[in-house]
């Protein structure tokens, strides 16, 4: 996703996921008139820092030419890389933040609950009137995430974007572990129970993990963020068990590195 023009100042938001990094790039034409999006790039998390990155002290000091990207204006970083390593030349702001300014953004909705389920992590949190007030998170299991689904597709041997078709009669899976789910999953298998049925129940689990902990968050709309938005059967299954409105932006999985660059905006 590209412009041809050339922005007065040009932002540059990274969130450095645990699986993935993901990198926004958003521009204004004239100060205070809005940003848009110039590009969007997506790399696994070892790769950019084997790559793109290098040690300048005791930071990290991005190869943006190597990146094919121009020299930037202005550097937000946020997301599971934050803690462990500073972005050099750029600022970096909590997860949480940068989720909330990236979902208002996206949707121009002042009111919502954001669930955001990434690769190792999951996270609720309450907005209203544009301001966080309330959340929770959950990075000690990967259970409700990305890397379930991953590692649940390979047991069944399809394709990620295949495993979110599917969303009727889901075959009952207990475990609330990601590692003995696996087992109970080839277990469904040797029963003999078909793929669309053993698919859908893995899309199901992932939502009943979800749905207790919305209880404590009011409100009638679910903005789903996070690399499994991307999976329609869990966007399906959440809306019926939560009976709320599910919003996805059109960029889900970028949603934090969209915050970024929103915030250099303040």
């Amino acid at each position: 996703m590209e412009k041809q023009y050339m922005p007065e100042q040009t932002i540059c938001g990274i969130d450095l996921g645990s699986r993935s990094v993901k990198i926004a790039l958003m521009g204004e034409r004239i100060r205070g008139a809005g940003l848009e999006i110039l590009r969007l790039e997506s790399l696994d998390t070892i790769r950019f820092y084997r790559e793109y990155g290098r040690k300048q002290g005791e930071k990290l000091a991005i190869d943006f030419e190597a990146l094919g990207l121009p020299v930037v204006d202005c550097l937000i970083s946020t997301g599971y890389g934050r803690n462990t390593l500073e972005l050099a030349g750029g600022e970096a702001i909590p997860e949480l933040k940068a989720h909330v300014l990236g979902a208002i953004y996206q949707t121009d909705l002042k009111d919502f609950t954001l669930v955001d389920l990434g690769g190792q992590d999951s996270k609720i949190i309450q907005v209203r009137k544009g301001k966080m007030i309330d959340f929770m998170t959950n990075d000690k299991c990967a259970a409700s995430s990305g890397r379930y689904l991953e590692n649940m597709a390979c047991i069944l041997d399809v394709p990620l974007e295949e495993l979110g078709q599917y969303a009727e009669a889901p075959v009952e899976l207990n475990s609330t572990c990601a590692v003995f789910g696996e087992s109970e999953l080839i277990g469904k298998i040797v029963e003999g129970f078909p793929l669309t049925e053993l698919a859908a129940g893995v899309n199901a689990t992932i939502v009943k993990r979800i749905l207790p902990l919305l209880r404590a968050f009011v409100g009638d709309i679910l903005v789903f963020t996070g690399g499994v938005a991307h999976n329609q059967a869990v966007g399906k299954l959440l809306e019926a068990g939560s009976g709320k409105r599910i919003v996805i932006p059109q960029e889900p999985q970028f949603n934090g590195a969209i915050g970024c660059c929103v915030y250099a905006e303040y």
